[in-house]
């Protein structure tokens, strides 16, 4: 669903979009097609993926089924000679590059000692080097564009130290774009090329991301993405740089208050989980008196009440007792897992939930089998975790809830809560 008209601004520019063959890089790649441009799908997927939907070339033909012309490119930011030649293609094909957009990226929420470096090194390669190089490469080209602009997909640069403590790995690696747009927004004045950085507001629903959660439900369509991309790649570059956006800014200033149709669920439109990396004024507000700006968690969903819950008294047990008699052989043959969970605050205190051995087992105290993920949360939120009142990986999102070990099992305590909710 897109609330900004297409305007012909972009027709007949092309457009080089690194991930372009699904989520936000192809949003983007659709909404420029409708103006007639020229798109440059330069992404990794050649072969269909067996879990997540899209290739350079389904997206191809899609772009030009729209009005557009598109050249599907099978490009690793992270390869030089394969950047090199899709430009190189794009130069024989559309005559140039007008507008790079550098939305490729790889994730790992994870701490410091959970970060293998393999993963750290993908992180790195990919978001701040592969933009880096990316942006090097098609400079020669955009310098001799008219209508230059370079758009990273890339977070405010946010100082506040809670967002480095979380995933300091990850954080570093979008910060690394995020800066690329802080030097080169200067740096590149002289050759009227506008860089600036877009950043959603709240959660973005790609095929990604449903797959690692399983919900989408409380997330965006991607087309409100693609539709503030259009309205700032559509400015004038000699003017329009250096900008850090977020796209409910943009499309608010554009004119369009009501964004209810870019909700997945139109009934969670003021419910939303908000993306990382954006404090969060209501709260900065209500902790403001008691604790340093410095070091305030900030990040909140509109689905957590900001005023201090009622502390609660004996919770815990009775919980756990519930849990114990909604353990099931199906439960236990669908989770094949065991947890343990470090309870902080005034009902301090171990459990487990073992849902791998035998008939299962949960209760007080460490589990007898090594757990697979160990989940560390406030006594006040855990009960609402469990009652579906808060989900976990919106919990985890917020750093309410800390995880070590397999995230991925640990993310399936998602769906389970969802066959106690009723019973607990």
């Amino acid at each position: 669903m897109s609330l900004v008209a297409n305007t012909g601004k972009l027709a007949g520019r092309t457009l080089f979009i690194t991930g372009a063959s699904r989520g936000i890089g192809k949003a983007i790649a659709l909404k420029a097609a409708k103006d007639g441009a020229n798109v440059v799908v330069a992404a990794k997927t050649a072969e269909p993926h067996p879990k997540l939907p899209g290739t350079i070339y389904t997206t191809a033909e899609e772009i030009e089924a729209l009005g557009g012309k598109a050249l599907p490119c099978i490009v690793d930011v992270r390869e030089e000679k394969q950047i090199q030649n899709a430009i190189d293609e794009a130069v024989k094909k559309f005559n140039g590059i007008d507008i790079l957009v550098n939305n490729a990226s790889a994730i790992s929420l994870t701490g410091t000692a959970q970060t293998d470096m393999k993963r750290y090194d993908l992180m790195h390669n990919i978001n701040t080097r592969g933009t880096f190089l990316t942006s090097k490469l098609c400079l020669p080209l955009l310098k001799n564009s008219n209508h230059a602009h370079i758009l990273n997909l890339s977070p405010p640069l946010n100082m506040n130290p809670y967002w480095f403590s979380i995933h300091v790995a990850y954080t570093m690696a979008k910060y690394g774009m995020s800066m690329c747009v802080l030097g080169m927004s200067e740096e590149f004045k002289p050759y009227n090329i506008g860089v600036n950085a877009l950043w959603p507001k709240t959660a973005i629903a790609t095929a990604a991301i449903e797959m690692l959660t399983g919900d989408t439900s409380t997330s965006r369509k991607p087309d409100i993405v693609a539709d503030a991309a259009y309205v700032m790649l559509a400015q004038d570059p000699k003017k329009y740089t250096g900008i850090f956006a977020i796209d409910e800014d943009v499309i608010k200033k554009y004119g369009i208050s009501d964004l209810t149709p870019y909700a997945c669920d139109p009934k969670n439109a003021d419910n939303l989980m908000l993306d990382g990396f954006l404090d969060d004024p209501a709260a900065l507000t209500h902790h403001r008196q008691t604790v340093s700006t410095a070091s305030i968690r900030r990040y909140h969903t509109s689905t957590v009440n900001y005023k201090e819950k009622a502390e609660s008294g004996g919770q815990i047990p009775e919980l756990f007792a519930a849990i114990g008699k909604s353990i099931t052989p199906d439960l236990i043959k669908k989770t094949q897992a065991v947890f343990q969970f470090n309870v902080k605050g005034k009902e301090e205190g171990v459990w487990h939930l073992d849902l791998k051995n035998g008939d299962g087992s949960c209760g007080q105290g460490e589990p007898k089998n090594p757990p697979d993920a160990t989940l560390t949360m406030d006594s006040n939120n855990f009960a609402d975790m469990f009652a579906g009142k808060l989900k976990a990986t919106n919990a985890f999102m917020m750093g309410k809830l800390k995880i070590k070990g397999d995230l991925q099992k640990a993310m399936k305590l998602e769906k389970m809560m969802k066959s106690l909710k009723n019973k607990v």
